[in-house]
């Protein structure tokens, strides 16, 4: 016998999708595209009681919003309907590099 999930398929995919669009309205200070599609962000796992943890970088460890970007990613996930509480963590394995940006972003900043 198994359980269904904690969170319907349907529930996860909004939630999962409003917390990419939440991602998308924080933007890299010193860059003119959000951090979505810069490919700022490594994984986000949202688990049962729909807490959503977030494995994030930064274009480079030094960074001068580096202490501070985590918290705009959290304050801005946060207010996603549904969601409990977000922590996020900063990592720097694997380095960010400019192959993780998606089309968007390097048509923004013309870097073809």
């Amino acid at each position: 016998m198994s359980l269904a999930p904690a969170i319907p398929p349907e529930e996860l995919d909004r939630l999962t999708d409003d917390i990419i669009a939440a991602l998308k309205t924080v933007y890299d200070p010193e860059i003119p595209a959000d951090i979505y599609e810069l490919g700022l962000i490594y994984r986000v796992e949202i688990d049962d009681d729909r807490n959503v943890t977030i494995d994030m970088t930064l274009t480079a460890p030094g960074c001068p919003v580096a202490g501070e970007m985590p918290g705009w990613v959290e304050n801005a996930v946060s207010t996603v309907p549904g969601v409990q509480a977000v922590r996020v963590n900063l990592v720097f394995d694997p380095p960010w590099d400019q192959s993780r940006m998606s089309d968007e972003a390097r048509v923004a900043l013309d870097m073809w």
